[in-house]
């Protein structure tokens, strides 16, 4: 009577979506009391608290209990779902030879069923990996069509969703979100908790891989509120929180990101390369802050649990004054990512970078690679990167007319999405433009509008930059590392020796940032790095 009491609390607890009582209870009963059913409860059950030991030994439990059986399309399921995940964990030898026993099993089993297009996912999968955007899609499609067939609506949420995402990938990016929306919308209306979360985070993930900034927000929104629902779900929050926590710094709530990304590190179920994607947001926000030695700390604990740091290591090392390093950093991120939509992440970074250190011509190659991702993604944020871009480029070569329209739209696109942060940043240019074209009014019009923001963020650097105490007067680091040595009494071709730079390219430096500080020589520049700290005073002097 006891197991049967806890069996039919059990079965309440999964159905209440209770899952750690739901584990517990089916658990404690004998497993050859359990049905097939109660054994899918107690695995997936395990699986939504993030338990992979736990969902696997019922997996295997019940895959016995199916051969014992002769119930060869069970066989299938169990072998299939611990294969699939085993595959997704990186085991690949173990999760190839379950996915074999799961081919065996369909092919006893003999009918046309479900299953069969389960069986196409990893070969859908393993050709998304390929690059095979085309030949995905249509694998895809294909078992879509045998969810539809046998109504299966885990399976349809599953293929429907990897085929908007060969789809999006292949460069149609209005045709691909259609497919994913409509993979959130089965996902949301009738899949299974198990696949519900596998899918938002899936379609999540995507939306931010691609930068569709508004789609991320809206399904983050949701993922949030599915998982509060669930107090005891282990699985899919730590990714919930983390997704949250990226959609939190891009609206310029820095604080509440870092809550939750300590909430994402603070689950046990947190998986390693979500907490090294926790550690890089958290670096993220202490580089903005000009938190130094807690970013460097954050960024090489990302490194550690396997996470790509850059670009926000090589900003990082910007913000120093290191720019020969951090141009090496970006450099090799960029030119080492053959996927385009992940270069385009590090591409605005580059030309930033290569402004800074007088590479223009590698800051147009970037802009150039950009333009040509553009073209082939229709994104609304990749045409702001490209345009904020461009518009950094002609600013760098005194063409502010070319630079004022192109920075405008970027603007645009990032106050529209609801990112203050890179709003303001590009304010700073247009100001310059301004400045540039003889609009002083309008110039301090743009940087009271930024200074406000970066105050109300507690973004330092950008407010030294602007003015504040310890400021470059909006210089670069490397106008400011010209800077330095002019003061000491070095001459520009003696810069241009000790910097590894053209006679021209340091003259070019040295009149940006006389005309950023408003001053009319040299001397001056030397007496204005004294009084605002950017030069120590020699005892002598």
């Amino acid at each position: 009577m006891a197991n049967a009491s806890a069996l039919e609390r059990g079965r309440e607890a999964f159905s209440d979506k209770r899952w750690a009582d739901a584990y517990g209870l089916l658990g404690s009963v004998d497993f050859d009391e359990l049905d097939f059913a109660d054994i899918g409860m107690l695995g997936r059950s395990a699986a939504m608290l993030g338990d992979d030991a736990g969902s696997f030994a019922a997996l295997e439990g019940g895959y016995r209990r199916c051969l014992e059986a002769d119930y060869d399309l069970g066989a299938c399921q169990t072998a299939f779902w611990h294969g699939y995940r085993l595959l997704a964990l990186g085991e690949f030898a173990r999760g190839g030879a379950w996915l074999s026993r799961a081919g065996e099993a369909l092919a006893r089993h003999g009918a046309d069923c479900a299953e069969r297009g389960y069986m196409m996912l990893p070969e859908v999968q393993q050709r998304l990996a390929q690059g095979r955007f085309a030949e995905a899609a249509e694998l895809a499609h294909a078992a879509a069509e045998i969810a539809q067939r046998f109504h299966d609506a885990d399976l349809s949420a599953f293929a429907v969703e990897l085929e908007g995402r060969a789809i999006l990938l292949g460069g149609d990016v209005g045709g691909g979100m259609r497919r994913l929306d409509a993979a959130m919308l089965t996902a949301t209306s009738g899949a299974s908790d198990l696949i519900r979360g596998i899918v938002y985070c899936s379609v999540i993930g995507l939306c931010q891989q691609v930068m569709a900034i508004d789609r991320a927000q809206e399904w983050t929104i949701l993922l949030q509120s599915w998982c509060d629902q669930q107090p005891q779900l282990g699985a899919f929050s730590g990714a919930c929180r983390i997704h949250r926590a990226q959609m939190l710094e891009l609206a310029g709530d820095w604080n509440e990101a870092l809550v939750e990304v300590h909430r994402a590190l603070d689950r046990p179920s947190t998986m390693p390369g979500e907490r090294g994607a926790a550690a890089y947001q958290e670096a993220e926000i202490h580089r903005l802050r000009g938190e130094d030695a807690m970013a460097e700390r954050h960024y090489e604990r990302a490194a550690e649990l396997g996470a790509e740091t850059q670009p926000g290591f090589a900003l990082l090392r910007l913000a120093q004054g290191k720019t020969d390093a951090a141009a090496a950093a970006i450099r090799r991120a960029a030119t080492t990512t053959a996927d385009p939509l992940r270069r385009a992440r590090f591409l605005p970074a580059m030309v930033e970078i290569m402004l800074a250190a007088g590479s223009i011509e590698e800051a147009a190659a970037a802009t150039a690679d950009l333009a040509e991702i553009a073209a082939r993604f229709d994104l609304p944020t990749l045409k702001a990167m490209l345009a904020h871009a461009q518009g950094s480029l002609a600013l760098a070569a005194g063409d502010a007319a070319t630079a004022l329209p192109r920075l405008r739209d970027a603007f645009a696109v990032w106050q529209t999405l609801g990112a203050p942060y890179l709003a303001a940043r590009i304010r700073v240019e247009v100001a310059a433009a301004l400045d540039q074209l003889g609009d002083a009014e309008g110039a301090r019009i743009e940087r009271t509008a930024a200074q406000r923001l970066f105050e109300t963020l507690e973004a330092r650097p950008d407010l030294e930059r602007l003015g504040g105490k310890g400021n470059a007067g909006g210089l670069s680091p490397r106008e400011l590392e010209v800077l330095r040595h002019a003061a000491s009494g070095m001459t520009n071709k003696q810069i241009a020796r000790a910097l590894g730079l053209s006679d021209r390219t340091v003259d070019r430096h040295v009149s940006n940032l006389l005309t950023k500080l408003d001053l009319p020589s040299r001397a001056a520049a030397t007496a204005y790095a004294y009084e605002h700290g950017l030069i120590e005073r020699r005892a002598n002097g």
